[in-house]
């Protein structure tokens, strides 16, 4: 099986230009974890992810070693998140990201998800984004390929 059949299409994308809230208002808006950053050719630039937007809020790795005290205040964090809204997702996507082309074998994507930790891919065919797949998709296709669906009387 191949992701093309098991894939979205009509997939729901980001400019670079677009602030995150935007974009994390889109990924709430259609209960996804992620959005694609595209041209206006839809050439794939990158992807923005829930974690990549509470990323920023975060102490960074020096910082926790010289104060781990207060480098842990989660209530003075969540104060800085007006801020990361307001960048653009050029500032925060994830530029050049892994992807999987139509014609990949399934279990070969869920195999790079699995290595990554990853749970969904936006599909790309030479560059241009054509659709995204999750774990879902994956199990999804397999299960109902295999009958898994059907009742024994």
């Amino acid at each position: 099986m191949r992701i093309h059949e098991v894939m979205s299409t009509g997939v729901v994308t980001g400019t670079q230009i677009e602030t995150v809230r935007d974009v994390v208002v889109k990924m709430l808006s259609r209960h996804c974890g992620a959005i694609p950053i595209v041209s206006a050719d839809q050439e794939l630039l990158g992807i923005v992810t829930l974690r990549d937007v509470m990323l920023p809020m975060y102490p960074n790795y020096g910082d926790y070693i010289h104060d781990a005290v207060h480098s842990r205040d989660f209530l003075e964090m969540e104060q800085n998140y007006p801020e990361v809204l307001g960048k653009k997702a050029e500032e925060i996507m994830v530029r050049y990201p892994l992807t999987v082309s139509p014609e990949t074998p399934i279990l070969e994507a869920a195999s790079y998800m699995g290595l990554k930790n990853f749970r969904r891919l936006p599909v790309a065919d030479h560059g241009t984004l054509v659709g995204m797949v999750s774990i879902g998709d994956i199990h999804r296709g397999l299960f109902f390929a295999r009958g898994g669906c059907e009742v024994d009387a």
